[in-house]
C-alpha cells in the first residue's frame, strides 16, 4: 500500500515537479491549491503525509497547520520562499516535521519526505510497544512500562537496547527487520555508523535466549536482508 502525500501548493509549476518526483519514488500524491480543499481532503482520505505551502490563496499555511494537528496527528513539511531564521522557528513550533525553502530540489525534497515518514511511523511504532500492557508471542513475555522480559518463564538479564531489540521483533514475528530498521526502533540516535553494533547487540541477546533454552533458534538470521525472529514454536 502506498503512503499518501497530500500538497497544498497554488503555484502549479512547483506542484507539477513535486507530483513527478514524488510519484517516481513510490508515492500517492493528492494535489490541491487551498487551505480548505486541503482539510476537506484530510477529512476523506487516508493522509500519511502534507507538504504545505505556507502563503496560500485562502490564509496561512501556518495556521493551517495548526488545524491540522488539531484534527489529526501527522507530519507536516513547509514549503516556503522565506529562508528568515524566525520564519522557520514559527514553522516548527506550529508542529511542522521540516522546513524546506523555495527553490528546492525535488530530490531532496523527497529525500525529506522518507526521512520524515521514517522517524514518524518509528516514534508511533515505539509509542505502542510502551502503551501495551503486556506484549506476548510464543515463550516470550515483555513488560514494557518495568522494561522486563521472560523466555519460557524465565526473566532475562538485558541493557535497555537489547530490551528494545526484544521488544521490536516480538512485535513482528517473521518480518525481516534489516540493521537500519532495528537501530530506528532500538536507538535514541541512531547512526548508519553504527550497523556493526547491531550484529554485535544481536549477538549478545541470542547468547542470553540460547542460555534459557539451547535447542530454540529465536533470531533467525537472513543474510544480506537482516534478521527476524522466530514465526512458528
Amino acid at each position: 500500500m502506498k503512503d499518501v502525500i497530500l500538497l497544498v501548493e497554488d503555484e502549479s509549476a512547483i506542484a507539477d515537479n513535486v507530483v513527478w518526483a514524488l510519484t517516481n519514488e513510490g508515492f500517492e500524491v493528492a494535489w490541491v491549491t487551498t487551505g480548505a480543499d486541503a482539510l476537506r481532503t484530510i477529512t476523506e482520505r487516508s493522509v500519511h503525509l502534507v507538504i504545505l505551502d505556507i502563503g496560500l490563496p485562502d490564509g496561512s499555511g501556518i495556521e493551517l497547520c495548526k488545524k491540522i494537528q488539531l484534527s489529526r496527528s501527522m507530519p507536516v513539511i513547509f514549503l516556503s520562499s522565506r529562508a528568515g531564521e524566525i520564519d522557520r522557528v514559527v514553522g516548527l513550533e506550529v508542529g511542522a516535521d521540516d522546513y524546506v525553502t523555495k527553490p528546492f530540489s525535488p530530490r531532496e525534497l523527497c529525500a525529506r519526505v522518507k526521512n520524515v515518514l521514517r522517524r514518524f511511523n518509528n516514534a508511533r511504532e515505539k509509542a505502542i510497544i510502551v502503551e501495551a500492557p503486556t506484549l506476548k508471542f510464543g515463550p516470550v513475555a515483555i513488560d514494557p512500562v518495568r522494561m522486563r522480559a521472560k523466555y519460557f518463564g524465565t526473566e532475562l538479564e538485558l541493557s535497555k537496547t537489547e530490551f528494545r531489540l526484544l521488544a521490536a521483533f516480538v512485535a513482528r514475528p517473521g518480518q525481516v527487520l534489516n540493521r537500519d530498521q532495528l537501530m530506528s526502533l532500538a536507538w535514541d540516535e541512531p547512526d548508519s555508523a553504527m550497523e556493526r553494533t547491531v550484529d554485535a547487540h544481536i549477538k549478545s541477546l541470542r547468547s542470553k535466549l540460547n542460555e534459557v533454552d539451547p535447542s530454540k533458534s529465536a533470531i533467525e538470521t537472513h543474510r544480506g536482508s537482516g534478521y527476524s525472529f522466530r514465526e512458528t514454536w
